[in-house]
């Protein structure tokens, strides 16, 4: 039987997220103004010409789907279960009165329901890492980072010159980091990934794990564990609200330094499942903001622009076929989120 929990019905778009800016001193309209506008952007097709149709709260399948082998592995390595990895991300959230707030705050600056953060949260430490006992090992290591050489390249050629060859000169009239790093990541996948260019080969694996993440391939960093390559795809919407510096792939160690800061990781996050919000909705006409399971679910496996894109020409196909739209489907990861959604949102009241 499919589950439908109670659940609050966020509001996708909440200008009042604007006051939370923090324009500098001296030049503080023009630092609105540019996040007025940069929003808009994200926002763009918050109100499109076409019906957009809601995913319902719950999950759409009525068992929990397959959990990777990858994620048993790593938990059956550290002589651990996921009830217990779940149940430590879920104590700490509630023990740490510091920690909800700053949920609560991260949240409303970016027009979220904070359930959707608590989500991610309890995704990534049930099934990816174990949550750390004291959030300050996290500041700890975050300071680290600024004093590595770590350099975000494939076998001495850096990204950033990577990216300038002819291959990627249709991602130039991007707007937006988030539309930027995706028509990239697309071109590498198209035209590098298991392929040998000009005498170099490329493993067969995803962009980020080949350019963004030198010290373990596939892992991700800090209490969101974000993987660089998703900051940098939301550096300008993050600098807009929060007013953090923007993010330059020339400058690896801030890249992980930011994602490393609880404070900073926090408000990648919101801006991550923002920009999830705004793609489904503007791309496949799919309003996801209640379901968290969904979010979550596209948290963890990413690139929601170009999943988004999918869903939106497979719907073409269905509907010239006369067959009814499909809507996205929680993943193990989401499933769980929605299983234990009443749990969650008591850890927020």
């Amino acid at each position: 039987m499919t589950r439908k929990p109670a659940l609050r019905s966020p509001a996708f778009v909440r200008l009042r997220a604007l006051p939370a800016l923090r324009p500098s001193a001296r030049r503080p309209w023009r630092r609105i103004a540019a996040a007025a506008c940069l929003l808009a952007v994200v926002l763009a097709g918050a109100l499109p010409a076409g019906a957009v149709v809601a995913v319902p709260p719950g999950n759409r399948h009525a068992e929990q789907p397959d959990v990777p082998s990858g994620a048993i592995r790593r938990t059956s390595q550290s002589r651990g279960t996921f009830e217990a990895k779940y149940e430590k991300i879920r104590d700490l959230i509630a023990s740490n009165n510091e920690l909800k707030g700053k949920i609560v705050k991260a949240a409303r600056a970016y027009g979220i329901d904070p359930i959707h953060i608590v989500g991610a949260l309890v995704g990534e430490h049930t099934y990816n890492v174990d949550a750390l006992d004291r959030m300050q090992t996290y500041y700890v290591k975050a300071l680290s980072y600024l004093e590595s050489n770590v350099a975000f390249a494939y076998k001495g050629e850096s990204v950033t010159d990577f990216v300038a060859r002819p291959d990627f000169e249709r991602c130039r009239s991007a707007k937006g980091d988030e539309a930027l790093w995706s028509c990239r990541e697309s071109v590498f996948n198209e035209s590098f990934r298991g392929r040998t260019v000009d005498g170099r080969s490329y493993p067969d694996n995803r962009f980020g794990a080949v350019f963004f993440q030198p010290f373990y391939a596939g892992q991700t960093f800090g209490l969101g564990q974000i993987n660089p390559l998703t900051a940098l795809g939301v550096s300008d919407l993050v600098h807009a609200v929060s007013g953090y510096p923007d993010l330059d792939a020339r400058n690896a160690p801030e890249v992980y330094r930011s994602i490393m800061d609880p404070d900073r990781s926090l408000a990648y996050m919101a801006a991550v499942i923002r920009s999830s919000i705004a793609a489904y909705r503007e791309i496949a006409g799919v309003e996801i903001s209640g379901n968290p399971g969904i979010t979550a679910t596209l948290y963890n496996v990413g690139n929601p622009r170009a999943r988004a894109a999918a869903l939106a020409a497979d719907n073409r196909q269905r509907q010239a076929g006369g067959e009814e739209p499909r809507l996205p489907e929680e993943n193990y990861y989401g499933w769980l989120v929605n299983d234990k959604l009443p749990e969650l949102q008591s850890l927020l009241r």
